[in-house]
């Protein structure tokens, strides 16, 4: 769908900065326009590695991973193509009430310049130095703003919201994974991962936060995971209160820090906890975790995410036979080990190959989307509300929900090169701290989620 509205230059000082992931830049409108009240605009970046307009959208080969998507390969620029995936490929697997696939808005060039200014100051350093804001783009993305609920953003009511990046939420179980990276059937790809940031220096402490619970349909774990992320919310949990961010980071990284700690936050949640000082906090919490048990988000995700069913290190296999390459990975692990474990992936028809891929970077996008949940305190007798509710025993209140996911962008191809060797230097650092541990029972049993638990 698309806007016949366009956005010029003097309309740039009513979007202000709400964050960023590695593609696009979230804006949040702050004018009085009927249009664009509870809105948020995505706009296209561009990295500053690659040369403009030299980065062909769809390949050859995205065609054909892509092919049965008529609506993604007649899209005639990139933003369209995203919009395209959102809603054909993302929203039936996801549920489309749990998705907005948004509306095309033109924008004019001295509108993107203006707002890359007006932002530079509130952007992490990292975030700039990697990519700028796209000025060549003739489109942006407006989508509505799920850390509110329109009729609170009008009435002036109190609405918190919590952004939660989920993870991966399951031990892969491919055959194809090599003897040497067993751990990864042992211990999440998360827990791993927060290693190798470490080392890397990209995180300032590890999170106790442990995908499984989130995902495990245990009140309980679901609850331990949710006050993980909050304790350490590096870019995998927010808070937002009238759609401003008042807890956790703008865009990940050792710089992301919280907004309000301690007293400030738990003193900002009386206007929407009705709790005792001190408690207030846990009470969100507690929300938070019914919430997410209640809406069953987390189970149609899990799902997506388990398309995944050969790992990067089968899929990977796959993807070099669809862009007619040798398999450097076949040629690394040497001619026996090759042939014995993966001779079969090179061996079958074209289709299967693309369906391997396909899926692969679809559960990607699963395993990389946050998810929304915004709450408003219902109003004693009004049943008549649109929107889920949920009851927080503790304070013996009602709340509005709603859940929907974000950041569902299509993953491109040539990532698949990426994402395997990343996954062999994630399962490396985690190994090598095993080793110089001297501790291997006592590592595993802090550092492991076992399948049986």
């Amino acid at each position: 769908m698309e806007m016949e509205v366009a956005l010029h230059k003097n309309d740039a000082p009513h979007w202000v900065y709400r964050g960023e992931g590695a593609v696009n830049l979230v804006l949040a409108y702050n004018g009085s326009s009927p249009l664009f009240v509870g809105k948020v605009l995505r706009i296209q970046k561009a990295s500053r590695k690659v040369a403009p307009g030299s980065e062909q959208w769809l390949n050859g080969h995205e065609r054909l991973i892509w092919k049965d998507n008529p609506d993604i390969l007649s899209s005639p620029s990139k933003e369209i193509a995203q919009q395209m995936f959102v809603q054909n490929v993302m929203a039936p697997r996801l549920g489309s009430q749990h998705i907005d696939a948004g509306i095309r808005v033109l924008v004019s060039r001295e509108f993107l310049e203006s707002v890359e200014k007006n932002v530079l100051c509130q952007r992490p350093a990292w975030r700039i130095e990697a990519a700028k804001v796209n000025t060549n783009c003739d489109y942006a993305l407006l989508l509505s703003d799920h850390s509110v609920f329109p009729h609170s953003f009008v009435k002036g009511e109190p609405c918190i919201s919590v952004e939660i990046k989920p993870k991966c939420g399951f031990l892969p179980f491919s055959r194809f994974i090599a003897e040497g990276n067993a751990i990864k059937k042992r211990v999440t790809r998360f827990r791993m991962h927060q290693i190798l940031k470490l080392h890397q220096q990209e995180i300032a402490q590890i999170s106790e936060y442990e995908p499984l619970d989130l995902f495990s349909g245990s009140k309980e774990k679901m609850h331990k995971a949710v006050k993980a992320l909050f304790t350490t919310p590096q870019n995998n949990f927010r808070v937002f209160l009238n759609g401003s961010l008042i807890y956790g980071g703008l865009g990940g990284g050792t710089d992301s820090t919280s907004f309000m700690v301690g007293e400030a936050f738990e003193d900002v949640l009386k206007c929407v906890i009705q709790a005792e000082v001190g408690m207030r906090v846990e009470s969100f919490l507690h929300l938070v975790s019914e919430t997410v048990s209640k809406s069953g988000v987390l189970d149609r995700l899990l799902e997506v995410q388990k398309l995944d069913t050969f790992d990067i290190e089968g899929a990977i296999h796959a993807y070099y036979d669809i862009v007619s390459e040798p398999c450097t990975v076949c040629r690394d692990l040497g001619e026996d080990i090759a042939s014995h474990r993966y001779t079969s992936l090179h061996s079958i028809p074209s289709d299967e190959s693309l369906k391997i891929v396909r899926d692969y970077l679809i559960a990607a996008t699963a395993k990389d989307c946050s998810l929304m949940i915004s709450f408003a305190p219902r109003k004693d007798g009004n049943s008549a509300s649109p929107y889920s509710n949920v009851y927080l025993a503790s304070t013996d209140q009602s709340f509005d929900y709603k859940a929907y996911f974000i950041d569902l962008d299509m993953k491109p191809l040539k990532k698949m090169q990426y994402y395997y060797e990343l996954d062999q230097k994630i399962v490396s650092c985690y190994t090598q701290m095993m080793k110089t541990k001297h501790q291997p029972e006592k590592a595993a049993s802090s550092g492991a989620y076992e399948t049986t638990s």
